[in-house]
């Protein structure tokens, strides 16, 4: 499972993901030998690494540098699976990433807030695997089902609607239709001159 890019601190902390991974360990529930978590480019390589060793999960996780833009993209489209974090704090933004992992067409666990936007996009595209990133309980019942659901290749995909609307093509069709719409409704309202 990759989650490409800034970890940040407060906004994707990742500590009750670490947390629920220490006690499914502990458990027998779920071992690094049935999921790894590459941290690509988190910028605070530190912090996650003591992070999870305080909780037991340090052989869950491997932390990568930066790569270029292209390679990152491909990257998201060999690994078996895509990990979006965003705290509640943040509701009502949609980090950009989301955008190129529904563009890979891979499973997404989104460790977020399931009123917030982020959970309203994935969900949008069909996908359910969501579980409050403050919660490790949620967490720690999400990952194992998730985990046997890839191995019994039921992993939800995104819907191809999803996926094609994610595409930059996509994106910027919606964009020009806003555009549209804005100009349509302000020659309306302005009337004639």
């Amino acid at each position: 499972m990759l989650h490409s890019g800034i970890v940040y601190p407060s906004e994707r902390d990742p500590t009750q993901l670490f947390a629920a991974l220490g006690q499914l360990k502990r458990a027998g529930t779920l071992t690094p030998d049935d999921l790894r978590i590459r941290f690509r480019a988190s910028v605070h390589d530190d912090l996650l690494r003591t992070l999870a060793q305080a909780q037991g999960a340090q052989d869950f996780i491997e932390l990568c540098p930066a790569v270029a833009y292209r390679e990152a993209l491909a990257e998201m489209m060999a690994v078996d699976a895509l990990l979006v974090m965003q705290a509640s704090n943040c509701n009502a933004q949609i980090p950009a990433k989301i955008y190129e992992y529904l563009r890979a067409g891979k499973p997404i666990v989104g460790l977020t807030d399931p009123e917030g936007d982020t959970a309203g996009v994935l969900r949008t595209a069909g996908l359910g695997d969501i579980a409050r990133l403050d919660s490790a309980a949620e967490i720690a019942a999400l990952l194992p089902a998730f985990v046997r659901d890839w191995r019994q290749d039921r992993s939800v995909l995104p819907q191809a609607l999803a996926v094609q609307q994610a595409s930059r093509h996509g994106r910027s069709q919606v964009l020009a239709e806003l555009l549209e719409e804005a100009t349509t409704v302000g020659t309306r309202t302005m009337g004639p001159r």
